[in-house]
C-alpha cells in the first residue's frame, strides 16, 4: 500500500518536472524579449491614422493581443504546475521513515525507564479511553504502540540500533513513477490501457503532425500558396507594364479560394460605373471580355473546367462557358474590389463585399513582397532578374498601401510623376493639387522643401485647408522618410576588377526623418492591418533591364542591424589582413552608424564581360509614395590580364535623371498605360553621368526620386 502511494506520487513529481523544463526557460525568454521592446509611438498621429483606430489600444485589443494560442497555453501550463505542487505537498501523504525516539520524544540511548514514562505520558494524551479523537486513536496505534514495542524488545531494539529498522535487515525496494490505478489493473484493463496509451501518446500525435503537414505543404515559408508563386512565375514577363501588375497580382491562389457570389452582381456593377476609368474592361461587352479571357489565358480556364466536369458530372463543352464565367468573374471582383480601396469607394460595399475586401487587403503585402522576388528571380545567363517589372510591384504595393489611384500617376501639368504623391496626404485631392499648382507648386519635393510657415500659409491661404488639417498634413511630411544611399564596387583585396572578377557591392543606407524618428510605421489611414516600412535595394542596368543585385532593408530592428554590420564589417577587414585595433575601429564606426539611422547593404555578383556598364542603384519604398532615390553607378571592367595589371574607373551621375530605358514588347491588343515616375526619354538619356566619382564610389541624397520635376 505504502510502495503505491509512493509510486503515485513519484508520478506527480515526473509530470511537474517534464512540464517545468522546457516551460520555465521559455516563460524568462519571453518576459526578457517583452521587456527589452521599447515603447515608443513609432506610428502617424494625424487625425485620419486615428480615427482609423488601428493603433488605439483598447482594453478589448489589449486582452486579444494578450489571448494568442502560445500565452494562453503558457498560462494554462503554469496553472498545472501549481496545482501539482500544491496536491503534492498538501495532498500527497509524504512516506515517512519510523523513527521510534522521535515518536516517543527522547533522545537516542535512552534508558528503559525513560521510554516507559514517555510511553505512560503519551498514553494519557493519545489513548483512546482518554482521547475520543479518531486521528489520536490512529496516531497512538500506528506510531506510539509499535515505537514503544520496538524499544522495549531487545531483539527489536537490537536490530532497530543495529540495521535502523526494528524488523532486521531491509530488501531494496524498487518503485515506478506510475499513478496507482495503473499498478492495480488486471491483465485485460492493462492491454486496453496500454492499447490507449499507445494511441494518445504515439497515433495522435503522428495524425496532428500529418494534418498539420499535409497543409503547410501548400504554403511557402511566408504563408504563400505554392500555386500561388507558379501562376505568378508565369505570368511575369520582362517588359511587365507598371499597369498590368494588377492583372498578375490579382491571379493568386489566395483570391481563387474566395467565394463567387451572383447576389453580389448589382453591387459589383454599381462599383465598376465608380471605378471604370481604372480598369481595362467593359462591362457592356462582358461577353466579349470573356472570350478575350479564355484566348489569353487557356490554361487556367482549362484547369477549371476539369475540375468542373469532375465534380458536376457533366460535359466538358457544356461547362465551357461555366468555367470561364467564374474564373473571369472573379478576377474582376478582385480588380474591383482593389480598385474600390485605391478611389476610395469601399464605403459602398456590402458587409459580404467587405469581408472579402477586407481579406484581400490582409493577403495583399506577403503577395507583392513574393511578386517582387519573383521579378527579381535569376532569368538572363549572367543569372540577373528584370528591372521594370520589379519597380511596377513596388510601385502597386505603394498606392495600395496609400490607397491612390493608379492613374494617379499619370504625368499631367507638368508634373512627370503625376499628383500620385500629393494624394496620400490627408485632406488632399485633385482638386487641392490644381490650386496649389497656381503657386507654381507642381512637384511634391517642391512641396517638402517650403519653409514651415510658408507651407502653412499656401495651405490655407491657397489649398482652403483649415489650421487642423494643414497641421495634419505637416504631421505626415514629418513622417515621410529621406533616402540616402552611399554605394561603392570593388574587388577585395585588387586594385581594380577584370572581367570574371567576384565584385563586392557596400551600400549604407540612411533613413532621416524631420521627427527624429527612425523606425515607423507609415501614414496609411485608409490601410486596415499594420504595415511596416521596407525599402528594396536594386543594383540595376536600367538600359538592358537586368538587376544585378537586390535586397531587402529594414528600419525597425536595430539590434539585429548591428549584429550584421559589426559581423560583416569583421569578416572584411579581416580578409583584408588588417590588424585588431584597426577591426574593432572599424566595427565602432558601423556600430555608430547604424545607430544613427544607417543599414549596411552587401552583395557579390560576378564581374560581366569587359566594357562600361552603365549601373543605377535603385532606393524603393513599399509604403511611401515619392521617396524613392537613385543613384548613377559607371563601371569599366578591362579584360582579363595575366600580368595581374588592373584598373578601374567608377563614375557617378546625378540622381536628378528620369533613369530607366523601358524595353517594349510588342502586344496583341493596346492598352492606355500610365508612365512609371522610373521612365526614360532620350533627352535624359544624354545628360547623364555629368559628375565622376574613383574607385566605384557613387554618394547621393534626395528625399525624393521625383526631383526631375523640379529640374526642368
Amino acid at each position: 500500500m505504502a510502495a503505491a502511494e509512493e509510486n503515485s506520487s513519484l508520478f506527480l513529481i515526473f509530470i511537474l518536472t517534464m512540464i517545468a523544463l522546457p516551460l520555465v526557460p521559455y516563460t524568462i525568454m519571453r518576459l526578457c524579449r517583452a521587456a527589452t521592446v521599447k515603447a515608443k509611438t513609432i506610428h502617424c498621429r494625424c487625425s485620419g491614422c486615428h480615427r482609423s483606430g488601428k493603433y488605439r489600444k483598447s482594453i478589448y485589443k489589449r486582452i486579444s493581443n494578450f489571448s494568442t494560442g502560445s500565452n494562453l497555453t503558457i498560462l494554462l501550463l503554469w496553472i498545472v504546475m501549481i496545482f501539482l505542487v500544491y496536491y503534492i505537498k498538501h495532498v500527497s501523504r509524504e512516506v515517512q521513515v519510523f523513527e521510534p525516539y522521535s515518536i516517543l520524544g527522547l533522545e537516542s540511548g535512552a534508558s528503559e525507564s525513560d521510554i516507559k514514562k514517555s510511553y505512560r505520558r503519551l498514553s494519557i494524551q493519545y489513548h483512546p479511553d482518554k482521547n475520543p479523537d479518531p486521528e489520536a486513536h490512529k496516531y497512538f496505534v500506528e506510531f506510539i504502540s509499535k515505537a514503544y514495542q520496538a524499544l522495549t524488545d531487545p531483539i527489536s531494539r537490537e536490530n532497530y540500533e543495529k540495521y535502523g529498522h526494528p524488523d532486521g535487515r531491509q530488501g531494496m525496494q524498487m518503485g515506478i513513477a506510475l499513478p496507482k490505478f495503473l499498478l492495480n489493473m488486471d491483465g485485460a484493463s492493462g492491454g486496453i490501457m496500454l492499447l490507449g496509451i499507445v494511441g494518445l501518446c504515439i497515433l495522435l500525435p503522428l495524425m496532428i503532425a500529418v494534418i498539420y503537414l499535409s497543409r503547410s505543404s501548400k504554403y511557402t515559408g511566408n504563408y504563400v500558396m505554392h500555386q500561388t508563386l507558379s501562376t505568378y512565375y508565369y505570368f511575369m514577363k520582362p517588359s511587365l507594364a507598371p499597369s498590368k501588375v494588377m492583372d498578375v497580382f490579382i491571379k493568386a491562389a489566395e483570391y481563387m479560394e474566395m467565394p463567387v457570389r451572383r447576389s453580389d452582381d448589382e453591387p459589383l456593377q454599381k462599383l465598376f460605373v465608380a471605378v471604370r476609368s481604372e480598369l481595362n474592361l467593359d462591362l457592356k461587352n462582358i461577353r466579349t471580355e470573356q472570350a478575350k479571357f479564355w484566348k489569353q489565358h487557356p490554361s487556367l480556364v482549362k484547369v477549371d473546367l476539369l475540375l468542373l466536369s469532375i465534380m458536376t458530372q457533366t460535359d466538358l463543352c457544356d461547362v465551357k462557358i461555366l468555367a470561364t464565367s467564374n474564373i473571369f468573374y472573379l478576377f474582376l471582383q478582385m480588380e474591383l474590389l482593389i480598385q474600390a480601396h485605391l478611389t476610395g469607394e469601399s464605403f459602398a460595399l456590402t458587409p459580404a463585399l467587405l469581408k472579402d475586401y477586407r481579406h484581400m487587403l490582409e493577403l495583399a503585402p506577403r503577395l507583392l513582397d513574393e511578386l517582387v522576388k519573383i521579378a527579381l528571380l535569376p532569368r538572363s545567363p549572367h543569372g540577373f532578374g528584370w528591372l521594370r517589372p520589379a519597380i511596377g510591384v513596388i510601385e502597386l504595393s505603394q498606392n495600395i498601401i496609400q490607397a491612390v489611384p493608379l492613374g494617379a500617376r499619370k504625368a499631367s501639368g507638368g508634373n512627370p510623376e503625376g499628383i500620385a504623391p500629393f494624394l496620400q496626404l490627408p485632406h488632399f485631392t485633385e482638386a487641392t493639387v490644381k490650386k496649389i499648382a497656381r503657386k507654381k507648386i507642381r512637384s511634391f519635393q517642391e512641396l517638402c522643401d517650403m519653409p514651415v510657415e510658408e507651407r502653412a500659409t499656401l495651405l490655407t491661404q491657397v489649398a482652403g485647408l483649415s489650421d487642423e488639417e494643414a497641421q495634419d498634413v505637416e504631421l505626415v511630411l514629418e513622417m515621410i522618410p529621406s533616402i540616402e544611399v552611399d554605394i561603392k564596387c570593388e574587388t577585395e583585396g585588387e586594385e581594380g576588377i577584370q572581367e570574371g572578377d567576384v565584385v563586392t557591392m557596400y551600400a549604407w543606407v540612411s533613413l532621416h526623418r524631420r521627427n527624429g524618428l527612425t523606425a515607423a510605421l507609415p501614414h496609411a489611414p485608409s490601410f486596415p492591418f499594420h504595415k511596416e516600412e521596407n525599402f528594396w535595394l536594386l543594383l540595376a542596368d536600367a538600359t538592358s533591364n537586368e538587376v544585378w543585385l537586390s535586397q531587402k532593408v529594414s528600419f525597425m530592428d536595430e539590434a539585429t542591424a548591428i549584429t550584421a554590420a559589426s559581423k560583416a564589417i569583421q569578416e572584411t577587414q579581416e580578409a583584408l589582413g588588417a590588424s585588431a585595433k584597426e577591426i574593432g575601429f572599424a566595427v565602432k564606426e558601423a556600430v555608430d552608424k547604424v545607430k544613427k539611422g544607417s543599414r549596411l547593404v552587401m552583395g557579390k555578383f560576378q564581374a560581366p564581360a569587359e566594357g562600361n556598364h552603365n549601373l543605377t542603384s535603385f532606393c524603393l519604398c513599399d509604403a511611401w509614395i515619392g521617396c524613392d532615390t537613385k543613384t548613377s553607378l559607371k563601371l569599366k571592367v578591362l579584360k582579363r590580364s595575366r600580368a595581374g595589371t588592373r584598373s578601374h574607373v567608377a563614375e557617378e551621375g546625378p540622381v536628378a535623371e528620369d533613369g530607366i530605358e523601358e524595353e517594349e514588347e510588342e502586344e496583341e491588343e493596346e492598352y492606355d498605360d500610365y508612365e512609371s515616375e522610373y521612365s526614360d526619354d532620350e533627352e535624359d538619356e544624354k545628360n547623364k553621368g555629368k559628375g565622376k566619382v574613383a574607385n566605384g564610389v557613387a554618394h547621393q541624397k534626395a528625399n525624393s526620386d521625383i526631383d526631375s520635376g523640379s529640374d526642368d
